[in-house]
């Protein structure tokens, strides 16, 4: 098939190379003439593993290319897909601007009928309001008729590759046969190689499989931390409690890591749109409102106990490791890293930062911060660390020499990326996620 991916930023470009590899001819199309010329130049601009091969392999067969004009972008295809961002409003609810405006476009440019596909995460009756837009538009401009589908995606920063090739479920809403039709012959390539479920709703269902998924996960996570607290205060082991409640397979040991909450592009947005979208519906989802106030306060844990540690912070030398939201991308976007950065600043900390990818995404918000391009070098000297995102090469540093090259040995594993009793044994002074706090 012929496919339009409009908006080629994490979930549009991943969609693009993933429909590509499976055959298809994918066109990008994003009014961000940089990021188009960037990935006509054969450079992706951003980190995610495995996506620069993957783009490559597409481009060198032909399979996709990019433009910034609609009508190229429309000509011949078979289906558009919408991968535009939909980011948090003050009020909590997701901005749909940018969602309305390409269905506009499409109508406008379109020459004929297309299936339409909501691939942002959108509120339920989203997919109404892309109808009326999509006909009123057609109706003014003298355009076609066009059906709308909701195909929500469950891919993980850090791992869009493999999710996208091989996904847990396909799950696609639509109200018509010919549209469901469509959608099937699409994924046929990927379910007779993977054999995933492909899950067929109608649009409002779909889309909210997509908001009830992620808010699940990330209440998972805030339980979690609710019960690290108590761990902390009863001398318990969270660990050791998430892996005995993780063999219960009603239950599973996936997102049950105690730490620093959850951040990124998707949770935060999608728990507060959730709440939202409930409330204009008639329902109070307290729950959900819980599961924010207790990822808040994980954000807030590492600089309380750095105080309780350290005293006074001010003029101190603090190493942070890590200011990607999870490991595997260098995307800073609600990274709980932000609030702890933030937070030392204020308290006069002098703040030096490493990550192994995601650095250039900050260093304009901080020109006070010392950024290190090795995390020896955060290390040493300083009077404390923190660790906020759970690299590989964090924990590939021993406790002795962590020791050797700390001012003082004093540790908030925010993450849990050393054995707390191990840095015990080796003399520091530990507050780990979940543990007994010294």
């Amino acid at each position: 098939m012929k496919l339009a991916v409009i908006g080629v930023g994490h979930v549009g470009l991943v969609t693009a190379a993933c429909m590509a590899a499976d055959g298809h001819e994918v066109v990008g199309l994003d009014t961000d003439t940089s990021k188009v010329d960037s990935l006509r130049a054969g450079t992706v601009p951003w980190y995610e593993p495995d996506l620069q091969e993957l783009v490559d392999k597409g481009a060198a067969a032909g399979f996709i290319s990019y433009t910034t004009d609609f009508s190229e972008a429309l000509d011949g295809v078979d289906v558009a897909f919408i991968c535009v961002g939909t980011p948090m409003m003050d009020n909590g609810s997701p901005n749909l601007s940018y969602v309305q405006s390409v269905a506009s476009s499409i109508a406008r440019h379109a020459r004929h009928p297309l299936v339409v596909v909501e691939k942002s995460t959108v509120p339920v009756r989203t997919g109404e309001r892309i109808r009326q837009t999509l006909a009123l538009e057609s109706m003014a401009h003298g355009g076609e008729m066009h059906e709308v589908v909701s195909n929500p995606e469950f891919l993980r920063e850090g791992t869009a590759i493999e999710d996208t090739l091989r996904p847990d479920r396909v799950v696609v809403g639509a109200d018509s046969e010919h549209a469901h039709g469509v959608m099937r012959a699409l994924y046929q390539p990927l379910l007779d190689r993977h054999g995933c479920p492909y899950v067929a709703t109608d649009v409002k269902t779909a889309e909210l499989i997509k908001h009830a998924s992620n808010a699940f996960l990330a209440t998972k996570i805030s339980f979690i931390n609710a019960v690290a607290r108590i761990c902390e205060l009863a001398g318990a082991d969270v660990e050791q409690v998430a892996d005995a409640m993780g063999f219960d397979h009603r239950i599973g040991r996936a997102f049950l890591d105690a730490g620093l909450g959850y951040g990124g592009s998707c949770f935060p947005k999608d728990v507060e749109a959730f709440i939202h979208i409930a409330a204009e519906l008639g329902y109070d989802f307290g729950m959900l409102r819980e599961t924010d106030r207790i990822n808040r306060e994980a954000k807030a844990w590492p600089l309380h106990q750095l105080r309780r540690l350290l005293w006074n912070v001010n003029d101190k030398e603090i190493a942070v490791l890590g200011v990607a939201f999870k490991p595997g991308t260098d995307d800073v976007r609600e990274a709980p890293a932000i609030e702890v950065v933030d937070a030392l600043l204020d308290d006069g900390a002098n703040v030096r930062l490493h990550d192994p990818v995601a650095l250039d995404n900050v260093r304009e918000r901080w020109p006070e911060v010392s950024f290190c391009g090795g995390v020896e070098e955060a290390l040493r000297g300083a009077h404390a660390v923190i660790t906020c995102t759970e690299w590989d090469e964090y924990a590939a540093i021993t406790p002795e020499r962590l020791r050797e090259l700390l001012a003082y040995p004093v540790v908030v594993d925010a993450r849990n990326v050393w054995s707390a009793e191990g840095l015990r044994k080796a003399g520091f002074t530990v507050a780990s996620v979940g543990s007994p706090l010294t």
